[in-house]
């Protein structure tokens, strides 16, 4: 029993640990999906989308792209919208994912994961 125990415990934690690693790669590569929809955008239009616009213009037709600058807006692995501000800290946007928990800052799952902190990695 006991070591059935251990077993079941040590494949939870292993399961876990990969859908953390899941979680945080997807938010990854949403980033730089939009990132590169952002780069296009400003490539046809000279500019950055606005606080107001948001990411939504991104997949919106245009008559530089008609079918948008990408197909469409993933939600995070949780189930929130990435947020995009202009200006962003270090750059003239940033698209951020608030993590696991939501909220700014945060350890492991719960911290933020920016495009910014993204080009230095």
């Amino acid at each position: 029993m006991i070591i059935l125990g251990l077993l079941a415990t040590a494949t939870t934690v292993a399961t876990r640990t990969y859908l953390d690693n899941a979680r945080m790669s997807k938010v990854t590569i949403d980033i730089a999906t939009i990132d590169k929809g952002i780069a296009s955008f400003y490539a046809a239009t000279g500019r950055y989308p606005t606080n107001d616009e948001g990411l939504e213009v991104l997949t919106m037709p245009t008559k530089n792209s008609p079918t948008g600058y990408i197909n469409k807006i993933s939600k995070d692995p949780w189930k929130r919208r990435y947020l995009y501000i202009n200006p962003g800290s270090k750059n003239p946007y940033e698209i951020i994912c608030l993590g696991a928990d939501g909220k700014e800052g945060g350890l492991k799952t719960d911290r933020d994961i920016s495009s910014a902190d993204l080009e230095n990695d």
